[in-house]
C-alpha cells in the first residue's frame, strides 16, 4: 500500500510545476485530506525541501538519467524529485523502502513502464550520495563559468538569477545569499498590540513550553526557537500575527500615528493592516485587496485579531480609487516578483522569469501612480516590495518622483523612533538583507504630499 503523504505530495508538486497555484495553496489542498498531523507535516516538508533543492535534484536525475529533466513524464519526473529528496535529505524511511514506494507510486499513476528507469536512478543516488557529482566551490572565484555552475546547480537557485546577483552583489555575498535562502525559516510571530504586548506574548509561550527570542529589529517580532506549526499556538489565537520581521518593519514607514484615516491598498492577507491598526486606535483604516480569496484572507486576520477600527473595500487600486475623501497615509505594499523572500516561499524561483520583472514594474507604478491620488495634503505615501530587485523598487519610486513632483522624499529615518537606522540605506529608505540582517528582503520608500 502507498502511504496517503507521499500521493499527497505527488498532487502539490505537479500542481506547482503545472502552475495551477502556488506552492503554499497546493500544500494545502493536498494535506487535507489528511488525518493524521505527522503525515500533514511530512507532505509539508518534502514539498518545500523540493523546491528548495530543485535545481539540484534536476541535475541528479539528469546525470543518472542520462537524459534531460523535460524527456521526462511530468509525474515521473516528480517522483524522482521527492524521493531524492528524501534519500538526500530526510532519514527516518530506509533508502530501500523510499525506493519500493517510488517504484509503487510510478504504478500508480499509471506510469510503469518507467517503473525501472525510476528504480535505477534512485537506487544509483542513494548509493552515490556521499560523492554526489556537483559542481565544487571554485578555487577561483573570478572564474565565471565554474561560479554560475556552483551557485545555480549546488545552491539551487535559476541561472539567470544567479547571473543577475552575482554581477550586482559579487560572489561571497551571492553565496550567503543563496544559503540563507536554502535554509528552512523560523516562524516569526508580531504581537498583536491590539490585546497584548511583545513581553506579554513571549511570557504566555513561555508557560506552554514555547521559548520565543525578540526580533532584532521589529518592535513587535518574536522569534519561535525551535519548529512549531501555528496549529501549536491555538491557544493564543488572536495574540499574534505570523509575519516576517522585514514585513513588520514596512508599517512603521507610516510613522507612530499614521493619521485618523490610512488607507492599506494591496492588504491581503493583513498583517500591515493589523499593525496600521494598532498604531490609529483612534482611528480609521480602510483596507483593500481586488481578488474574492485574497478578501477572505483579509477578512479572516481583522476578526481573529480583533481590528475593530479596519474597514474592508474589495478593489482594484491599478484605476483611480473608489474614494470620494483623501487619507493621511496610504500605504502600497506592492505585488512583485517576491524574489526577497524565496526562504518562505521556494517556488517562486522557478515560477518567475527574468522578463517578468518589466511586468511587474509597470503594474507597481500603476498603483503608486493611483494610490497617490488618495493623499491629503501633508500626508504620507508609502511603497513597499518584497523584491530584492532595483527594478521594482528605487527605479519605480524614482519614476514616479519624477512624474509626481507634488510629492517629496522622506528619509526613512524621520518616520518613526523604533525603526532601526540599521535597516535604512544610505538613500534614506528601507532595506533588509539577507546577508546583513539575516532577515528577508524588503524595500521601502515614504513620499510626502507637499
Amino acid at each position: 500500500m502507498i502511504a496517503a503523504a507521499r500521493v499527497a505530495v505527488l498532487e502539490a508538486l505537479t500542481a506547482v510545476t503545472a502552475n495551477r497555484c502556488d506552492l503554499p495553496s497546493a500544500i494545502a489542498q493536498a494535506r487535507r485530506p489528511l488525518a493524521d498531523p505527522r503525515d500533514r507535516g511530512l507532505v509539508t516538508e518534502i514539498a518545500t525541501g523540493v523546491q528548495r533543492a530543485r535545481g539540484t535534484l534536476d541535475y541528479l536525475i539528469q546525470h543518472f538519467a542520462r537524459r534531460a529533466t523535460d524527456r521526462l513524464d511530468p509525474e515521473v519526473l516528480e517522483i524522482l524529485r521527492l524521493s531524492a529528496y528524501q534519500l538526500l535529505h530526510l532519514t527516518r524511511v530506509p533508502a530501500a523502502a523510499v525506493v519500493d514506494e517510488a517504484v509503487k507510486l510510478t504504478r500508480h499513476v499509471r506510469k510503469a513502464s518507467a517503473a525501472g528507469l525510476v528504480n535505477a536512478v534512485l537506487r544509483t543516488i542513494s548509493r552515490s550520495r556521499h560523492a554526489l557529482p556537483l559542481p565544487p566551490r571554485p578555487v577561483d572565484v573570478a572564474n565565471r563559468e565554474a561560479a554560475v555552475a556552483y551557485l545555480s546547480v549546488t545552491l539551487s537557485h535559476p541561472q539567470w538569477l544567479v547571473e543577475r546577483w552575482l554581477d550586482r552583489l559579487g560572489f561571497e555575498r551571492t553565496e550567503h545569499w543563496l544559503i540563507f535562502n536554502n535554509q528552512p525559516p523560523p516562524l516569526t510571530l508580531r504581537a498583536n498590540t491590539l490585546r497584548t504586548t511583545a513581553s506579554g506574548l513571549r511570557a504566555r509561550l513561555r508557560d506552554a513550553g514555547i521559548a520565543a527570542t525578540p526580533g532584532r529589529y521589529a518592535p513587535d517580532a518574536l522569534v519561535l526557537d525551535d519548529r512549531q506549526s501555528l496549529a501549536e499556538l491555538a491557544a493564543l489565537t488572536g495574540d499574534f500575527v505570523a509575519q516576517d520581521e522585514a514585513s513588520q518593519l514596512v508599517p512603521l514607514l507610516a510613522g507612530p500615528q499614521p493619521g485618523r484615516c490610512v488607507l492599506d491598498t494591496c492588504a491581503a492577507p493583513g498583517g500591515k493592516t493589523t499593525a496600521l491598526a494598532a498604531a490609529a486606535p483612534g482611528g480609521l483604516v480602510v483596507a483593500c485587496d481586488v481578488r474574492a480569496r485574497r478578501m477572505r484572507l483579509l477578512r479572516q486576520t481583522v476578526e481573529v485579531t480583533a481590528a475593530r477600527n479596519v474597514r474592508l473595500v474589495q478593489a482594484d487600486l491599478r484605476s483611480a480609487p473608489p474614494f470620494n475623501r483623501l487619507f493621511d497615509c496610504v500605504v502600497v505594499d506592492a505585488p512583485c516578483s517576491g524574489l526577497g523572500v524565496l526562504r518562505r516561499e521556494p517556488d517562486i524561483k522557478w515560477r518567475r522569469q527574468e522578463s517578468d520583472l518589466h511586468a511587474y514594474a509597470e503594474q507597481q507604478f500603476a498603483l503608486l501612480t493611483h494610490a497617490a491620488q488618495a493623499v491629503a495634503s501633508g500626508g504620507r505615501l508609502v511603497y513597499a516590495t518584497c523584491s530584492s530587485e532595483a527594478l521594482e523598487n528605487e527605479e519605480v519610486a524614482q519614476r514616479f518622483a519624477t512624474a509626481a513632483p507634488s510629492f517629496r522624499h522622506v528619509d526613512a529615518r524621520r518616520c518613526h523612533p523604533a525603526l532601526p537606522s540599521d535597516v535604512v540605506d544610505e538613500s534614506g529608505n528601507l532595506r533588509t538583507m539577507p546577508d546583513r540582517h539575516r532577515l528577508e528582503a524588503f524595500f521601502g520608500t515614504v513620499f510626502e504630499r507637499l
